[in-house]
C-alpha cells in the first residue's frame, strides 16, 4: 500500500518513508476514490487516475478551484464543489460538466463571502451525495451555510446549523444516511463570532439536515475543520480542531491542534493524541480513513508530515519534508511499478 498526499505544491506518492511527485498542480485539496477511479481536486481543475494514482489526466473544470468531489453509486453521476461558490454536475463520469445555476438563486447567496479584509469570495467546500439517489445532495459553503437539493440541483433549500454559516466539512453517517455531521468555524458574514462554546465546532442533524444540534459541548479547541468517517465497526467519526482558522506550526508554542474521535454518533469524544500530539505543534489539514482497522486515520500537517494514527493513539510518521499537506488517501501500488 502507498499513500497519496495532496499538497500546496503538487501531488505525491508516499511509500516506505520516501515520496515522489506524481502531479505538478497547485493546491491539491481533494483526493477521493469513486468506484475504481481516484479524483484529485486542484487550484486549476480536476484530475483523474485509473491506475491507483500512477498517472493522471485532466477531467474538466479548468480554471476553477476544486474543493470536493462526490459521486453516486456507479460513479457516473458526479458533483464538484468549487471556488468561487458553485456546484457542477456530470452525468457521464466527468467527461462533461454543467453548472448548477440554482445555487446563485438561493436567497442571500450574493452576500456570501469569507470575512477577511478585504472580503474574499465564498467557496463551496463540502458535499454529501446520497449514493442511492444522486438527485439528493447537500453542499456546505464557507461562509454561507448548507444548501440541500432533492431534485439534482434544480432547486435548493438553505439552512444554518445553529445559526452558523461557516461550513467546513460535511459527512453522512454510513449506518444512518439521514444523520449528517458538519464541522464549523467562527466566520460570520459580518466578521468573526465571539470565540465561545456554541459558535464553532461540530453539529449533528438527525433528519437529513433540516434541524441541527450542537455536538461539541465541553470540547476544546472549538475551531473544527478536517473530518472523516469510517464505514466499519461503530462508524468512528474523526475531527481535527485548533484554536483559530490561522493556527499554525509557526505560531509561538505551535498550532495547539487536537485530533478527536467519536464512536457514538458525536455524543462523546476522546483524544487520539499521543504525548507528542496532545496538543499537536503542527496543524492538521488532510484527514482520511486508513484501511488498516476501524478508527484508524491518515492525517497530513502544515509541517509537511503524513501520519498513520490508530484508534489506540499510536502514531507512525509515514513521510516528512513535504509541502503543507492538504489531502491524503490510501492507494494500492498499481501493477508495473
Amino acid at each position: 500500500m502507498s499513500i497519496l498526499a495532496g499538497t500546496t505544491r503538487g501531488l505525491f506518492r508516499v511509500s516506505s518513508g520516501n515520496h515522489e511527485q506524481l502531479l505538478d498542480a497547485r493546491g491539491v485539496r481533494e483526493l477521493v476514490r469513486i468506484g475504481d477511479r481516484i479524483f484529485a481536486g486542484t487550484s486549476n481543475g480536476l484530475y483523474v487516475s485509473s491506475d491507483e494514482g500512477s498517472s493522471w489526466r485532466p477531467c474538466g473544470l479548468e480554471g476553477l478551484t476544486i474543493w470536493q468531489i462526490r459521486g453516486a453509486a456507479g460513479g457516473q453521476v458526479l458533483y464538484a464543489a468549487v471556488e468561487p461558490t458553485g456546484l457542477w454536475r456530470s452525468d457521464d463520469g466527468g467527461h462533461h460538466w454543467i453548472e448548477l445555476d440554482a445555487v446563485n438563486r438561493v436567497p442571500g447567496a450574493a452576500k456570501w463571502c469569507v470575512p477577511v479584509q478585504p472580503p474574499m469570495a465564498a467557496r463551496a467546500r463540502a458535499l454529501v451525495v446520497d449514493v442511492q439517489n444522486p438527485d439528493r445532495l447537500w453542499a456546505g459553503v464557507e461562509v454561507g451555510g448548507i444548501i440541500h437539493s432533492s431534485d439534482g440541483g434544480r432547486s435548493f433549500e438553505h439552512v444554518l446549523p445553529g445559526g452558523n454559516p461557516d461550513i467546513h466539512m460535511l459527512f453522512a453517517d454510513p449506518s444512518r444516511p439521514d444523520v449528517l455531521y458538519v464541522s464549523t468555524g467562527y466566520g460570520r458574514l459580518d466578521g468573526v463570532a465571539p470565540m465561545v462554546e456554541g459558535n464553532a465546532g461540530v453539529f449533528r442533524s438527525d433528519d437529513g439536515g433540516h434541524h441541527w444540534t450542537y455536538a461539541w459541548n465541553g470540547v476544546t479547541p472549538r475551531y473544527s475543520r478536517p473530518m472523516c468517517i469510517d464505514t466499519r465497526g461503530d462508524c468512528p467519526l474523526t475531527v481535527a480542531c485548533a484554536p483559530t482558522a490561522f493556527s499554525s506550526v509557526k505560531d509561538p508554542g505551535g498550532a495547539q491542534a487536537m485530533l478527536l474521535q467519536s464512536v457514538d454518533h458525536g455524543h462523546s469524544w476522546r483524544s487520539l493524541g499521543d504525548p507528542a500530539h496532545s496538543p499537536s505543534p503542527a496543524n492538521f489539514h488532510g484527514l482520511a480513513v486508513h484501511p488498516a482497522a476501524a478508527g484508524d486515520v491518515l492525517t497530513g500537517t502544515d509541517s509537511g508530515e503524513v501520519w498513520h494514527v490508530t484508534s489506540k493513539r499510536e502514531w507512525t510518521r509515514l513521510a516528512d519534508g513535504l509541502p503543507t499537506v492538504l489531502a491524503v488517501l490510501a492507494a494500492q501500488i498499481s501493477s508495473g511499478r
